[in-house]
């Protein structure tokens, strides 16, 4: 189910995309399976959240990132990997935290869309 976006969202979208660096869910996955410790924010709304969510994430929403990111992640240099349901929240995201200072911010395109669909393990709440 495919959500459509406005052309102005996508271009804000695509123009951020310029300026992070992406990962795949693929490689999220084996980072996972490695037994890496990663840093997975879930920047979707709390509804979103409530359904489901990556083994091992934390939440902040997109409304509330910029203004409580600080308090539950401080070090500016630590890799946060950031998501939402398909990559274009956790891009805008991702730039604004590098606006922030922080600089080791990644998005996960595709998002927890393509996640669900590879059938990749979740946290249901």
């Amino acid at each position: 189910m495919s959500k459509q976006h406005s052309p102005r969202f996508l271009q804000i979208v695509q123009e951020a995309k310029k300026h992070i660096r992406e990962t795949t869910v693929e490689e999220v996955k084996a980072r996972l399976d490695r037994g890496e410790k990663l840093c997975l924010v879930d920047v979707r709304e709390e509804s979103e959240w409530a359904k489901g969510h990556l083994p091992g994430a934390i939440h902040l929403s997109k409304g509330v990132i910029e203004r409580d990111i600080e308090m539950r992640l401080p070090d500016t240099k630590a890799e946060i990997i950031l998501y939402c349901g398909g990559g274009f929240r956790s891009a805008l995201a991702a730039e604004n935290l590098q606006r922030m200072g922080y600089t080791n911010v990644l998005s996960m395109d595709g998002g927890f869309r393509d996640w669900c669909n590879k059938g990749y393990p979740l946290i249901l709440s």
